[in-house]
């Protein structure tokens, strides 16, 4: 029986990118939306071949994202085979979920963090200032743009681990998250919240953990 779930973990990785990719992409398909669409209008300005190019664009943010859920499923695949993820597969133990939650929150008040976020809030000033043409340039600003998305949001996503890698509500949440806070006057007021809630989030745990 134990080797025949190791099997099962040692298939599972292209199921779990397959998993993780595609609630990424759903996640933030709000989100990239505004990017998209100015995009769309730039090029078309610019190349009067804007569906093309913007199909471009958009695949080179996929790309971004699919790094992200490579390393995800690689990640989780290891948890799964030590004794920091509950036997469930999907979401790990109580300190190391603590720990998560600290580094989440932490993370929020990133100078990183908050180079990303404004990156993210501002389409209109990055394709004014670093537009590329042709089809290569599409991609590039496409892979450009979702590697800022992804050091935006990676601590958001990664706290799924704490909560269940499966949580469709909490994935849900993340994603409205994301949104709010790069689309949003509000977007810097959130951030600090969000990151003080998790500080907290993982300070309880600590404390459930010393406590037990």
């Amino acid at each position: 029986m134990n080797g025949h779930a190791h099997a099962v973990v040692d298939g599972a990785f292209a199921t779990l990118t397959v998993m993780w990719f595609g609630m990424m992409a759903a996640m933030m398909a709000p989100t990239a939306w505004p990017w998209v669409r100015a995009y769309h209008r730039f090029s078309g300005a610019q190349r009067g071949t804007e569906i093309v190019a913007t199909t471009q664009f958009a695949a080179g943010y996929l790309l971004a994202w699919l790094a992200y859920a490579l390393g995800a499923a690689l990640l989780q695949r290891g948890l799964q085979r030590t004794a920091l993820m509950e036997p469930s597969g999907d979401v790990v133990v109580p300190h190391a979920a603590a720990l998560i939650f600290l580094v989440a929150g932490i993370y929020q008040f990133a100078p990183l963090k908050r180079a990303c976020l404004t990156h993210c809030r501002t389409p209109l000033g990055y394709f004014l200032t670093r537009w590329i043409d042709g089809p290569i340039g599409a991609l590039r600003m496409g892979v450009h743009h979702g590697l800022f998305c992804v050091g935006c949001c990676w601590a958001l996503m990664a706290t799924a681990f704490a909560v269940g890698a499966m949580n469709l509500w909490w994935m849900t949440a993340l994603g409205i998250v994301a949104l709010l806070e790069q689309t949003t006057p509000h977007g810097e007021l959130l951030r600090r919240a969000l990151g003080a809630a998790f500080l907290v989030a993982g300070l309880c745990e600590v404390g459930l953990i010393t406590y037990n």
